[in-house]
């Protein structure tokens, strides 16, 4: 079986890294020249491509060329005073992803289309209503029904907590900070390694037209957590402004668990 991948990066790169050592033929994107000789070398088919709001550059017909699954694997820029639509990135892929051969979408998304609890902290699960409160969270929702109400293919959404790796945790910015807000607000992250699983899970199951939660089942508060993570990796303790209500959510990932039959590897993170 054929899977483009549109974002090769972080979970991208790996991800297709570990497709391929399961017999797929994978093709991979990437915005850098500078990473199609190291997508050779693992054994991703690469292709230069960059989608913005009003074009793609890069030869798109060709990198979805047989495949019939296309994953789609990019955030959208609206931090740090940077903004763009989102949405009209995912609108002009669609007539390209309608007349290939991909007849499954695998879409990348995130727990920020679920609001936080102004009181009690709540339970999420994919029953919950999207209420999402950030720019970001927002254009991720409104891209998901664009992609879910298009008859020409299914998709299938997967909405990853805050993502940690070897070389990616949340400690490393809040480690010294003082006044952090939301101390007893529960953490919902998931590693690397799980998000591969995950997908690869829908992937050998087959199972789209969904929408998965996809959390560790491990939810100590902010506070407790980040405190113990920085006195593992001997770095200044963070501190917590503790005068307010803490306000979060709390996000199940029952439906991974039960329909996907997966079971978590990184269960202490």
């Amino acid at each position: 079986m054929k899977i483009s991948i549109l974002g090769c990066g972080w979970l991208g790169f790996p991800l297709a890294k570990s497709l391929i050592e399961k017999g797929f033929l994978v093709r991979g994107s990437t915005t850098s020249e500078g990473k199609l000789s190291i997508f050779s070398t693992v054994g991703i088919l690469p292709y230069l491509i960059s989608v913005s709001e009003n074009e793609i550059v890069g030869d798109f017909n060709a990198f979805l060329e047989n495949s019939e699954i296309l994953i789609i694997d990019f955030p959208p820029k609206l931090r740090g005073g940077f903004s763009e639509s989102f949405v009209s990135k995912i609108k002009n892929l669609i007539p390209l992803i309608e007349k290939s051969t991909v007849k499954k979408v695998l879409f990348v998304s995130s727990t920020s289309v679920y609001a936080d609890s102004n009181s009690e902290i709540t339970e999420i699960t994919e029953n919950t209503k999207p209420q999402p409160e950030t720019e970001s969270g927002k254009q991720l929702l409104e891209s998901e029904r664009l992609l879910f109400s298009n008859s020409n293919f299914q998709t299938t959404v997967v909405r990853f907590g805050g993502l940690i790796g070897e070389d990616r945790h949340p400690i490393k910015m809040l480690s010294g900070r003082k006044n952090i807000e939301n101390p007893d607000a529960p953490i919902n992250l998931i590693h690397q390694k799980d998000c591969i699983g995950i997908i690869e899970a829908i992937i050998s199951k087959g199972i789209y037209a969904e929408i998965f939660n996809a959390v560790t089942p491990f939810h100590p508060t902010r506070k407790e957590y980040y405190t113990q993570k920085a006195m593992e990796l001997k770095l200044p303790l963070p501190e917590f402004e503790t005068s307010k209500p803490s306000v979060g959510k709390l996000i199940l990932s029952k439906k991974t668990e039960n329909i996907l039959g997966y079971q978590f590897k990184e269960n202490q993170l």
